[in-house]
């Protein structure tokens, strides 16, 4: 038997697993995101214990997805600064000596839920993590949505509510999707953590609202058949149905909507979709 092993690099945690050519995960390990070189140590440890046919990762970025460029493989300009412009993919093959694919840890996410969750059978969704930060991994016409970069949903500009004073917190752009309702940018505006502002109907009205600027957006480009919401906010089970309250009432009857109970929904794979996007994706590394 084929045994492949999967990585879901986070800025926080690195899961690492090996499974089978069917999805069934034999094998699981997570270690803290610290330097490269202890990270990358510790994975490799792991992975040496079992004969893998390839690998699959999908990383926190940005990254360099684009095959041609020198720099593909990369992480980028992270704010992780011990792990910016680090080659992990030449790494990874390097010390490994297998085939490696490659992509976002939320692309990642989007291929575990359309091959064995929520969106399973369809031929296109969009998932999105709200927590630390914000992103977003789309697949169309069965294809992941990457080209000469990766999309950075998450620092799409939106329109400030008049109610709201805090200027934004991502350092980019400050007032983006990411900088307004990312779970630092509540904890700033609020002086509260997400999990103990859960009682307060006015803080989640207007995450709802920002979020659902966004959902229309990517609605009216990309046309998904299902969207996942997944990551440490949206554990905060009131903000569904306000999301789809807001929704509707911006989109206005433009387009025709699905029921959107049944078309904006959390992660069917749970916390797993990344790990098991990875183990799908290493089915088909060169």
């Amino acid at each position: 038997m084929n045994y492949y092993g999967a990585i879901e690099a986070g800025g926080t945690k690195f899961v690492c697993a090996v499974g089978t050519e069917n999805g069934e995960i034999i094998d699981k390990q997570t270690f803290p995101t610290e330097t490269p070189e202890e990270t990358i140590g510790r994975l490799i440890t792991f992975f040496e214990n079992h004969h893998l046919t390839s690998l699959g990762v999908g990383s926190f970025g940005p990254i360099s997805v684009a095959k041609g460029k020198d720099n593909y493989g990369y992480i980028t300009n992270t704010p992780k600064l011990a792990w910016r412009n680090y080659p992990l993919i030449p790494e990874l093959k390097k010390r490994l000596g297998i085939p490696v694919s490659f992509t976002t840890d939320v692309n990642a996410a989007a291929l575990g839920e359309i091959s064995k969750g929520a969106a399973q059978g369809l031929n296109s969704c969009l998932y999105i993590t709200v927590g630390t930060g914000i992103g977003a991994g789309a697949i169309v016409g069965g294809e992941l949505v990457q080209s000469a970069s990766h999309p950075e949903m998450g620092h799409i500009l939106i329109r400030r509510s008049p109610q709201d004073s805090f200027k934004g917190n991502c350092p980019y752009h400050n007032n983006c999707l990411e900088g307004m309702a990312a779970g630092p940018a509540l904890e700033k505006r609020w002086g509260q953590q997400g999990k103990e502002l859960a009682g307060r109907k006015e803080v989640w009205e207007l995450e709802a609202d920002y979020l659902a600027q966004a959902l229309m957006q990517y609605i009216l480009i990309l046309c998904p058949e299902k969207i996942i919401m997944g990551g440490g906010v949206m554990k905060q089970q009131q903000l569904f149905p306000l999301i789809r309250e807001k929704l509707s009432e911006y989109v206005n009857g433009y387009v025709d909507l699905p029921d959107l109970d049944q078309y904006i929904v959390p992660p069917g794979l749970g916390d797993n979709a990344g790990i098991t996007g990875a183990l799908v994706l290493a089915l088909s590394a060169e």
